[in-house]
């Protein structure tokens, strides 16, 4: 049935961000390649203390972005097996073919977050070396506008490093890079990249504690060009890079997450609510997934 998700498929809640208690801001400068991007940095927390990594300025890191390739839709193939000291390659997808790597498992179904919203199987496919997303008025859910999601539900890891090259086509659906506790216990939860449905800006958000606090840094850049997003996830902090520069870190030990998690990318359309709704359709489009584990 397709108004339940099934159970190795489980729905992840990001858009459960409700009003804050407190906000901070601070403004830095991106350099992605030949442009400058202003970010400004939030923290938001529910209910309690704030926490704040105050974060000054974007910092070169040598992360990868991946190596330069003519033949990949993005332009650059996924980067190397050494190409992160402390860690080892755990995990790589180029998305050839034309069917999911084992593993992943595609959402059906209404999102636990977005109870107007609904995730289709059809909206997710593999097609020209990219793993795609599309979000379009579908028939067969009486011509609503019906989202792509999906997990790699069959891979846990208790931290590592993960690196995603995507864009997007345009503007309208959330979408949203995370990881997301294996178990189905929520929170923790890591969105690593977050759109709120616009094509320049994203942003991240660390959900913790029983009452779900959170952590938030935002950044503007153009989101329909091809980027690399990572998310590096050890005891000590929980890092967000971006074409191998930092633009967030988180330090304070009671966020960060000791529990096995799993990567999911999803689309959500919050039409009924008037907010993060396409105009026509748009695709989230992935052309490689790279993980690496702690040595």
């Amino acid at each position: 049935m397709t108004n339940e998700p099934p159970a190795e498929s489980p729905i992840p809640s990001t858009r459960r961000h409700g009003s804050s208690s407190l906000l901070i801001g601070a403004v830095i400068v991106l350099v992605v390649g030949a442009s400058v991007a202003v970010s400004t940095i939030f923290v938001m927390n529910y209910n309690t203390r704030s926490t704040y990594f105050p974060l000054t300025s974007v910092t070169p890191s040598g992360y990868p972005i991946g190596a330069p390739a003519s033949n990949e839709p993005s332009g650059h193939a996924p980067p190397g097996p050494r190409s992160i000291p402390g860690f080892d390659l755990a995990y790589v997808s180029d998305f050839t073919g034309a069917t999911l790597p084992t593993g992943w498992n595609v959402y059906t179904g209404v999102p636990g977050g977005d109870p107007g919203g609904q995730f289709g199987a059809k909206h997710v496919v593999v097609r020209n070396g990219m793993l795609q997303l599309n979000t379009w008025k579908d028939p067969a859910y009486q011509n609503r506008w019906v989202t792509g999601g999906l997990c790699q539900c069959g891979v846990p890891r208790t931290y590592g490093a993960y690196f995603v090259r995507s864009r997007v086509t345009g503007p309208g659906p959330n979408e949203v890079a995370l990881l997301w506790p294996s178990d189905n216990s929520w929170p923790p939860e890591i969105d690593f990249l977050e759109t709120g449905g616009s094509t320049t800006s994203a942003w991240s958000t660390l959900h913790w504690s029983p009452i779900n606090q959170i952590d938030q840094r935002h950044i503007n850049i153009d989101l329909m060009q091809w980027h690399t997003w990572g998310v590096i996830w050890t005891p000590a902090a929980v890092t967000y890079v971006v074409d191998g520069q930092i633009w967030g870190q988180i330090t304070s030990p009671e966020e960060i997450t000791r529990r096995p998690m799993t990567l999911d990318f999803q689309q959500l359309a919050e039409c009924d609510l008037g907010r993060q709704c396409p105009a026509h359709p748009v695709s989230m489009l992935i052309d490689w997934v790279v993980e690496y584990g702690p040595k």
